[in-house]
C-alpha cells in the first residue's frame, strides 16, 4: 500500500516497504582461494561481514545429523560464513557454457579441464532465458540482413545461429560488421544479444579489448564496437592482440578481473567487430584467416526513422522470441566452425589498404629480380633504384625490413651450423630470405645454392 507523507510545503507519496525473501546458505557457496563468498543468482563475490550480517545462522548438528543443545536445552546455532565454510566449498570458478553450475571432481587449469576426486569447480556461466517465439515469424529479421548485406546474409546469419547453437564450441574466426553509420548494424544484433543471454552478450571498445582487464572473456558473443584506425602501430598491435580471442588455439584463456582472483576460462567466445570505416579501420593482411569482412552498401537515407521504430517495437512485442527460435532450429550442416571463412570483396580491399607503400616497392624490386627463390638484403639493395634503394640502405629500416619481406612472401632462413644463425657470401655474413610457400627443407636447400652460386 502506498504511504502518503505529507511535509511542510508538499506532499510525497512512497512505496511502503515490502517483505523479500529471506537468504539462506543456500544461496552462496565458499570460495576457499579468497575467502569470499559465490552468491548464486548474480554469481558476485561477497565478503564474510556481508553474509553474516544478511544470512540467519545455521542451526548446529552433531554426527548423527540430530540438533545440538547446550546446557539449557537451546539451539545451539553457528555463523553462516563458518557453515559455508564447512559444507559448501568450492576450490575454483571457471565460466563454461554447455556444462553444469558445479563442476565436480574437476578442475581448470592453463590447458583445459583436468580430474581432481574432491574438488569442484563453480560454472559463472548463466544460459539465457528468453522465451521461444515462431521461427516462422522471424522473417522481418531476416529481411533486415538480407537488405543490409545482399552478398554475405547466409555467412552472418550462420554465424549467429552457431552462437545460439552450439555457445560451447569455438568459431575460429571472427565476424566483421561493416558500414556507414545508421545501416542497421546495431539492429541485427539486438535480438541476438537476446538469444544468447545479455549477461554473455558483451561490449567493449578496442583500447578496452587491448587493456589489463579482460572479463569479457566469459561471452558467448564479445562485440568490439567502431573499430577504427587508431594509428599505424596499434592497427598492428590490435590486430595481433584480437587473434587471441578470434581463433583457438590458445585453448584456454586466463581472466584477469578487477578485485578478483585471476582464473580459466574456455576459449570458445565469438567475436564481433562492427565499424563504419572500411579502408583506413581494420589491419588485415592477405593470408588472414581469422576474420569475415562483411560490408553493406547501404546508406542512413534508404531506411526512415519510422521503420527503424516499428522494427524496434517488434522486437519488444515479440520479435526478440522468434528471432531466437530461428537462430536455434537453423540447419547448421555444412557450416564448419573450423573452416577459415570466404574472403570477400571488401575483406581485400582492405588488405590492400592495409599494404604499406615500402610493400609494393619491395615487391616490385623482388619482382625485378625474377622472383628468387632465395634472396639477400644486399641483392636487393643492388637491385633497387630510386626511393626504394634509399629506403632498404637505410640502417634505421633494418628491423622493418624483414616484417616486409614477410608480408612480400619471404621468410629468414637461419644458418644452424653458425651460432649467429646467419650466411656467410662473398665473405660478410649476411641473412637469406626464402620463399614461405616452400617447406623448411626447401628453404634451407634454396639457401645453400644461394650460397653456393655466389662462391663461384
Amino acid at each position: 500500500m502506498p504511504i502518503v507523507t505529507k511535509l511542510k510545503g508538499f506532499t510525497a507519496t512512497v512505496n511502503a516497504p515490502r517483505a523479500s525473501r529471506p537468504m539462506t546458505v543456500q544461496d552462496f557457496y565458499a570460495y576457499t582461494p579468497t575467502h569470499q563468498y559465490m552468491f548464486i543468482p548474480t554469481r558476485e563475490l561477497w565478503v564474510k561481514a556481508a553474509v553474516d550480517s544478511c544470512v540467519p545462522p545455521v542451526p548446529a548438528r552433531d554426527r548423527n545429523g540430530q540438533p545440538r543443545l547446550d546446557a539449557k536445552g537451546n539451539q545451539v546455532t553457528v555463523k553462516p560464513s563458518l557453515w559455508l565454510d564447512r559444507n559448501r566449498r568450492i576450490e575454483q570458478i571457471s565460466w563454461a557454457p554447455g556444462k553444469p553450475m558445479l563442476l565436480l571432481d574437476q578442475l581448470v587449469s592453463d590447458g583445459g579441464f583436468i580430474t581432481r576426486p574432491g574438488a569442484t569447480c563453480f560454472n559463472l556461466y548463466r544460459p539465457p532465458d528468453l522465451e521461444l517465439g515462431d521461427a516462422a515469424e522471424a522473417t522481418r529479421w531476416l529481411e533486415l540482413v538480407h537488405k543490409v548485406y545482399p552478398d554475405e546474409a547466409d555467412h552472418v546469419i550462420k554465424w549467429l545461429a552457431h552462437r545460439v547453437q552450439r555457445p560451447q564450441e569455438k568459431l575460429n574466426h571472427a565476424l566483421v560488421l561493416g558500414g556507414a553509420p545508421g545501416v542497421g548494424k546495431d539492429s541485427i544484433l539486438e535480438p541476438v544479444k537476446h538469444a544468447v543471454g545479455p549477461w554473455n552478450f558483451q561490449e567493449v571498445s578496442p583500447a578496452h579489448l587491448l587493456g589489463r582487464f579482460n572479463g569479457f572473456a566469459k561471452s558467448t558473443i564479445l562485440r568490439v564496437s567502431e573499430a577504427r584506425d587508431l594509428g599505424e602501430v596499434n592497427r598492428f598491435a590490435f590486430y595481433d592482440h584480437s587473434k587471441v580471442y578470434a581463433a583457438a588455439p590458445p585453448d584456454v584463456l586466463r581472466v584477469n578481473e578487477k578485485y578478483w582472483r585471476e582464473y580459466y576460462v574456455p576459449n570458445i567466445l565469438g567475436l564481433i567487430l562492427t565499424t563504419n570505416h572500411l579502408t583506413d579501420g581494420l589491419y588485415l593482411p592477405a593470408d588472414d584467416r581469422r576474420h569475415y569482412f562483411a560490408w553493406s552498401p547501404r546508406v542512413i537515407e534508404d531506411t526512415t526513422d519510422a521503420e527503424w521504430k516499428a522494427l524496434w517495437r517488434w522486437y519488444g512485442a515479440g520479435g526478440n522470441g522468434h528471432v531466437a527460435a530461428y537462430l536455434l532450429e537453423l540447419d547448421l550442416t555444412g557450416f564448419d566452425p573450423k573452416a577459415a571463412p570466404p574472403k570477400t570483396s571488401a575483406f581485400w580491399d582492405v588488405v590492400a589498404a592495409s599494404r604499406a607503400p615500402e610493400d609494393d616497392e619491395l615487391a616490385d624490386v623482388i619482382d625485378a629480380l625474377g622472383n628468387p627463390d632465395a634472396l639477400t638484403l644486399a641483392g636487393l639493395a643492388m637491385a633497387a633504384t630510386g626511393e626504394a634503394a634509399d629506403w632498404l640502405t637505410d640502417r634505421r629500416n633494418r628491423r622493418a625490413i624483414p616484417h616486409r619481406l614477410e608480408r612480400c612472401g619471404y621468410v629468414s632462413v637461419r644458418n644452424e651450423d653458425a651460432k649467429d644463425g646467419q650466411w656467410v657470401l662473398n665473405k660478410a655474413r649476411q641473412r637469406i630470405y626464402a620463399k614461405s610457400s616452400l617447406t623448411a627443407a626447401e628453404r634451407r636447400w634454396k639457401a645453400l645454392e644461394l650460397v653456393k652460386a655466389k662462391a663461384k
